[in-house]
């Protein structure tokens, strides 16, 4: 028995070697993730329908967000009781922890990849109950969220490097937006774009494994996913793509409004002074009521859109379910239900292309365009305003509708949109509560090693301080001439008051038997300029640039002097931290 166990230890530790030391070992890794994230989809999925069909009736084979209306007006209140169920957990996961759980794009750009497998699942299973019971929240933040985690755990286990769990993170997230859409592809790019931050030849073959692994794991157990059929597209010149670029311009001002709602209800509970806990009760009882005006603004609302594009309602009645959309999606993240905007953003861009072909068709009735394919690009142009990454939504677009032709028009509508709001907003969603909560990353490249690198960690102790009220016949006998180069002057109470370079005071002076009645402090320089031992590298290597200082002191919240630092030591550890990040990128063993 103790030689198997021995054997299968040796076995492991061989594993985790071979993964560790060899690229190509990461693609089967992640394939396994790929296949985990697509049973985690599915998963969610079937959960989420039995919900449905328990809480609100909905019949077999049919979508909450499709139902012409609430078969039972009580039915109205069930938002609110899943807010109660939410404000429940928010109140006592509070009592464990006091930040916010990681998210895979915080994780990356902050942690190494690092994230808490506990906290995900919480915040997978307050997604499920806040769209089960009929927020209109999507999904996809949770599919993310566990598959990501499973995938950082991995990455520990396997005791694998910053890098390498950094491109496990992304293919968790990647296999479960491509299982959630039928779509290898976007999931692939969602990973590169949004996940990971950059496009790198190291990450590609573990990415699509992970994409294509989930993809086909959803399809075999059955997953219900995303697709649209438009039929034939007609050929499209080039005058044709002028509207598209003008609804990608209307599709970024969209995406903006909508993540400044969802602030702006977030704020106004806080304006209130209404507990954390409770916010998503009220919330709950006003997404109730617009869904007596009708159950399409609940959810996610996949079926809302599929009905909207094929059935072909009354433009009053596109417009009606649009801004509604936009209200209940921004009061059901702003009070607190969990979720995301990533179909949100989908079904709002679909409806608004859908309102724009309809101007377009009055104004210049030639564009080849119709209906559906403008609600395509529509989709296109809002989802990039807020989730991000315009080629991640185009092959969206284009993996759901299955057809090519609208690939120029596509794309030129998600650039416009991404550029919109990069110039006037300058986050996705994401990123943008990321900001709210005081982080400055926009994106999730790699930045948590400059964090790390911090003064404090690359500072010198040995600090030689003398009185500022030394004599310079003092000095130059405490510190012959090669002994130092510098000293640290401090006053009376200790404090910093300046650095005296030791070749200043044996310069060749006017008066050299006035060096016994002179003190240093006319010698003194970079009295005004300092460091702190939290200050990271780069903070650290602008207050050098502006001091134009070869060295300075570091101080503690009481002007102590605890330290010194050097530019060129902190240039040549930022370079060598940076060539490892390069490393990792490349894929270099």
């Amino acid at each position: 028995m103790s030689w198997d166990a021995s054997r299968a230890g040796r076995a492991w530790r061989y594993l985790k070697a071979s993964i560790q030391r060899r690229a190509v070992f990461l693609v089967p890794t992640a394939a396994l993730i790929g296949i985990v994230a697509g049973a985690v989809v599915a998963g969610m999925t079937f959960t989420i329908r039995v919900l449905h069909r328990l809480l609100f009736a909905v019949p077999e084979g049919e979508r909450l967000s499709a139902q012409v209306a609430l078969l039972d007006p009580r039915m109205a209140l069930v938002p609110a009781l899943g807010g109660v169920l939410v404000g429940l957990s928010i109140f006592f996961v509070r009592r464990f922890r006091s930040r916010p759980p990681v998210d895979p794009i915080e994780a990356n750009a902050l942690h190494g990849g690092r994230m808490s497998f506990r906290e995900s699942v919480i915040l997978a299973a307050q997604t499920m109950v806040s769209n089960g019971f009929g927020a209109s929240v999507g999904l996809e933040a949770g599919y993310t969220q566990i598959s990501a985690a499973v995938a950082s755990w991995a990455g520990r286990v396997l005791e694998l490097r910053r890098g390498d769990v950094r491109i496990l993170v992304a293919c968790g997230a990647a296999g479960a937006v491509a299982a959630a859409f039928d779509a290898p592809l976007t999931g692939a790019f969602y990973a590169f774009e949004l996940i990971l931050g950059t496009y790198t030849i190291a990450a590609v073959a573990p990415m699509m494994a992970a994409a294509l692994a989930a993809t086909l794991t959803a399809n075999w157990l059955g997953a219900v996913q995303f697709s649209i059929t438009i039929g034939e597209v007609e050929a499209l010149q080039a005058a044709d793509y002028v509207p598209f670029l003008l609804l990608g311009l209307v599709g970024g001002g969209v995406a903006i409004l909508l993540m400044r709602l969802v602030t702006l209800v977030d704020s106004l509970f806080g304006k209130i002074g209404i507990r954390t806990e409770f916010r998503p009760v009220l919330g709950g009882l006003v997404v109730g009521g617009l869904a007596l005006i009708t159950p399409q603004i609940l959810s996610s609302g996949n079926g809302a859109l599929y009905l909207d594009l094929t059935e072909e309602p009354a433009l009053a009645i596109i417009f009606g379910v649009l801004v509604l959309k936009i209200i209940s999606a921004a009061i059901s993240l702003g009070s607190g239900f969990r979720g995301g905007l990533f179909f949100a953003s989908l079904f709002v861009g679909g409806l608004l292309g859908t309102l724009f072909a309809a101007l377009v068709a009055v104004v210049a009735p030639s564009v080849a365009a119709g209906p559906i394919e403008t609600a395509l690009v529509g989709m296109t142009a809002v989802a990039t305003g807020v989730v991000g990454g315009p080629l991640t939504m185009t092959f969206l677009a284009l993996e759901v509708s299955g057809d090519l032709a609208l690939a120029g028009g596509v794309l030129a509508a998600a650039i416009v949109a991404s550029l919109l709001v990069r110039e006037t907003f300058g986050y996705s969603f994401s990123t943008w509560r990321l900001h709210l909560r005081g982080e400055t990353i926009r994106s999730a490249q790699d930045v948590g090693w400059i964090r790390s690198l911090t003064v404090g960690s690359m500072m010198r102790t040995d600090v030689k301080t003398v009185p500022v009220t030394t004599t310079i016949a003092e000095l130059k006998a405490a510190f012959p001439l090669g002994s130092t180069s510098r000293v640290v002057a401090v006053d009376g109470e200790g404090k910093y008051a300046g650095i005296l370079l030791l070749a200043d005071a044996y310069g060749e002076r006017e008066e050299p038997e006035a060096d016994s009645r002179t003190d240093i402090a006319p010698l003194l320089k970079f009295d005004d300029e300092w460091l702190s031992p939290a200050m990271n590298a780069r903070t650290a290597a602008g207050s050098f640039q502006r001091a134009k200082a070869e060295e300075l002191a570091v101080l503690d919240r009481e002007n102590q002097v605890v330290g010194l630092l050097t530019e060129g030591y902190l240039l040549r550890r930022y370079a060598e931290e940076l060539e490892k990040v390069r490393r990792d990128l490349s894929g270099e063993r």
